[in-house]
Order: C-alpha cells, then sequence, then structure tokens
C-alpha cells in the first residue's frame, strides 16, 4: 500500500460512505430512497469538489442531505489526507514518517518538515475564510429569507465557495443575484483565495505581519507566490475582458444589464470559471466563443495547494517559460530569476499530457453513448468534471447513465491527479544506475 494508493483510495472510501448516506430516505426531501446512481454522482461531485449536479441541491435534498454534501465538499476541498491527519491531531496522537510523506504528497510541497504547523495553519486558514463569508453573506440573505433560512444559506454558500465546490441551494445558481455587489464579491473573493492555495495565503499573511510590526528583514516571496499570484490576476482580468466584449452583444446572457452589471457578471464569470462552479448568467445561452473561454480557463484551473482542479497555474507558466527559452535560443528555462529544474519540468508535460488523454478520451466516449448532444456541449461538460469546476451548458441531469458513470471517473482523476492516479496503479518508480546515449530527433 504506497502513499499514492493510499490517498487514492481515501477518496474512493469517502465517496462510498457519501453515496451511501444521500441513498437514505432521511437525505431526501420526500423521504423516499434516493436512485445509488443520483446519490454516487453527488457524492463524486462533492468529495471532489466539482459541483455538477443531476438534481437540484435545493429542493430535491433534505437539510440532512444538504448537510452531508456540505460535509463531504469540505473534506474534498481540504483533501482526504488533511483532514485524516487533523483528526489524529485532534485526539492527541502522533503522526508516523509515512503520514508526514503523504501529506508532503498531497500537498505538493518541498519537504517534511513543519507537517503539524501546516496543518493547524491550513485548518485556521479555512475558518477564519468560511466564517468571514458566512457574516458577509448573512447581510445579504438574512434580511430577504429570515434568520433561519438565511444563516443556512449563508453557511452553505460560504463553505462551498471557499472549497470551490460550486453547489447551490437556489435552483438558477446566483443568477439571482448577479446585481448584487456583496453576494458577487463575497462569493469571488473566497473562490480566489480558496483556490489561489494555502502556502500563498501564509506568504501573505507572514509578509503583512513583518510590516505592522516593522520587522527589519522582511519575508523574501517565494517562487510559488510569485507565480501563482502573478498568473491568478492576469488570467483574471484577460478572462473578465474576453468575457465581456465577446457577451456584451448577447441578449440571453448580458443584454439585459447596464455597465457596471455587465461587468460586474464578467468579473464573476472569470472568477468562477477557475473551478468553482458558480454561475450569474445562463452558461448555456453563452456564445460558441465564450464557452470555449471558459472550457480554456477550466483547463488551467487553480494553483497547487489550493481547493481548485485544473492543471493548475504554476503548470501554465512553466511550459510558457520553456517556451519564451526555445523561441530566444536559451538552454535554461527561467522564473523570476530562477532555473527550473528539468524533473518540474517533465512532470508538467506529463500532467498537461495526461489530462488532455483524460478529457480527449471521456468526450469520445459520451460521444458514443450521447450521440443527440452537441459536440461542444460534451466538451464543456467533460472539462467542466475534470477540472473539478462543476458548471455546465444544463445536459448534466439529461445525460444517459453510462455518461453520468463516465463523469464520474472523470471527476475522481481530476481531484487526485493524473499523476498520482498512474502512480497508484503502476507503483512507486524504481530507482536504476543504467544510462543510454543521448541522440538528436527531430521535433516540430
Amino acid at each position: 500500500m504506497t502513499v499514492a494508493r493510499t490517498i487514492c483510495l481515501g477518496f474512493v472510501a469517502v465517496i462510498v460512505l457519501g453515496a451511501i448516506l444521500l441513498t437514505m430516505p432521511f437525505s431526501t426531501s420526500s423521504g423516499d430512497w434516493n436512485d445509488p446512481i443520483v446519490a454516487l454522482f453527488t457524492a463524486t461531485s462533492a468529495v471532489c469538489v466539482t459541483g455538477l449536479a443531476v438534481v437540484d441541491t435545493g429542493s430535491d435534498f433534505s437539510f440532512l442531505g444538504q448537510l452531508f454534501i456540505l460535509l463531504l465538499a469540505q473534506i474534498g476541498g481540504l483533501g482526504y489526507m488533511t483532514t485524516t491527519t487533523f483528526l489524529i491531531l485532534l485526539i492527541g496522537r502522533r503522526f508516523d514518517l509515512r503520514q508526514k510523506v503523504a501529506i508532503q504528497q498531497a500537498l505538493d510541497r518541498p519537504g517534511m518538515s513543519g507537517s503539524t504547523q501546516i496543518i493547524r495553519s491550513i485548518i485556521a486558514t479555512t475558518l477564519f475564510f468560511e466564517i468571514t463569508g458566512i457574516f458577509l453573506l448573512m447581510a445579504a440573505f438574512v434580511p430577504e429569507k429570515g434568520w433561519q433560512e438565511g444563516i443556512w444559506l449563508a453557511v452553505f454558500h460560504s463553505i462551498s465557495a471557499w472549497n470551490n465546490a460550486g453547489f447551490s441551494l437556489f435552483k438558477d445558481s446566483l443568477i439571482g443575484y448577479q446585481s448584487s455587489p456583496l453576494v458577487t464579491l463575497t462569493i469571488s473573493g473566497l473562490i480566489i483565495f480558496g483556490g489561489i492555495g494555502y502556502q500563498v495565503i501564509l506568504d501573505m499573511y507572514l509578509w503583512l505581519r513583518d510590516r505592522l510590526i516593522k520587522k527589519t528583514s522582511c519575508l523574501v516571496f517565494s517562487l510559488d507566490f510569485k507565480v501563482a499570484t502573478s498568473t491568478t490576476l492576469i488570467l483574471l482580468v484577460l478572462g473578465t475582458i474576453a468575457i465581456f466584449f465577446i457577451e456584451v452583444r448577447n441578449d440571453s446572457t448580458f443584454g439585459q444589464l447596464n455597465l457596471l452589471e455587465k461587468l460586474l457578471v464578467a468579473w464573476f464569470q472569470s472568477v468562477t470559471t477557475r473551478t468553482a462552479g458558480f454561475n450569474s448568467i445562463d452558461i448555456g445561452q453563452m456564445t460558441n466563443a465564450g464557452l470555449f473561454i471558459i472550457i480554456a480557463l477550466m483547463f488551467i484551473g487553480a494553483s497547487p495547494g489550493g481547493t481548485g482542479g485544473g492543471i493548475k497555474t504554476t503548470t501554465l507558466r512553466v511550459l510558457t517559460s520553456c517556451t519564451q527559452s526555445i523561441l530566444q535560443g536559451k538552454e535554461d528555462v527561467l522564473l523570476y530569476e530562477r532555473k527550473i529544474a528539468i524533473s518540474l519540468i517533465l512532470k508538467a508535460v506529463g500532467v498537461v499530457f495526461g489530462s488532455l488523454a483524460t478529457v480527449i478520451i471521456a468526450t469520445i466516449l459520451i460521444s458514443i453513448t450521447d450521440p443527440n448532444l452537441a459536440f461542444i456541449q460534451i466538451l464543456f461538460e467533460v472539462v467542466s468534471a475534470f477540472a473539478t469546476v462543476g458548471l455546465s451548458t444544463g445536459i448534466t441531469a439529461t445525460v444517459s447513465t453510462a455518461a453520468k458513470v463516465i463523469l464520474i471517473f472523470t471527476m475522481y482523476v481530476g481531484r487526485v491527479g493524473i499523476l498520482l492516479l498512474m502512480s497508484s496503479i503502476l507503483g512507486d518508480p524504481r530507482p536504476t544506475r543504467i544510462h543510454y546515449p543521448e541522440e538528436n530527433l527531430l521535433v516540430g
């Protein structure tokens, strides 16, 4: 049982347990037994923090069912190993070297030192942002829905947004609040900080602390911080501009809004496309150009260590820097005056290749099982599932059972990571002393 297998099987165990709970009569609003496929799909979508839904979460599930979905999303957002380690710390036990290695791989950290501290920091950061989001959303929901329903709506949407889960208790997601700056900016803020990575937030906190206490030697930002923040900012701005200009004349999405509301909606969709899954416009009514922009942003996804999916912002920057080095005739790949190791370049190539292969295979299979669907709808659904986004053109509930199973597996692969899944299947690599001669090959 390797570390990779432990993590992958841990996610499977949580999904199965969640599916069993959501199948029970007390999880449905009608009090009847739930369809096992619906329960399995919903549990997978929650644990994989995707947000794709085949039924309406707010009306088809009881309060207990909604609570189970929220707990599954919280576990999925934190990660199986993070949640397990936190529970071990709660009962006062120490975790061994194997668990430290698992934490290192699960969080993609360079070393194993400080595992206990990083877990505590992750939990504290999660609670701080989720509680802050709850109080801000209460100001919007309580006056309209009353205290009991308003508080639950605030709790559900704050946790769902921080974990980039995308589940909403409203039938139309957040279309009803597309003109509300409070709801839109609060949800988008939770999505950004949840997806940017815990280490980036910690570095930001330490830097601000050093500034406030006027410490002589301030923190020097890591390469992870610089790459994640700059790439996230660039993608958010470019996504907002692209969605605004492509959809500004589309009467079915932006047509009835004023200029400020159009900018607010374009910003929100640019944010939520980065693996969150909420929508403030009808995605099914967007133009093909707008859908392709969202597909590209979904495929890129969030940053390592965050609650989002996709190939990650750092992978994109490594590959773009590789291209830049080739065009400039350089042999080294540089980022912010730092040389990128060959092992990281190979890992980035492997992530992109494996991700593309997964998307292509899933798209082909669903095209076979559901030939009546348009290609753009199938591709959009598959990328949304793989990147754990949860946006949909409206076909999730209508696809065949076989297509639902394919999407379930795609969501799972996207959450655990294609390289980690392959490592769990093939086992740990064996070191070798064999070296082969080098030879040139025509490429491009």
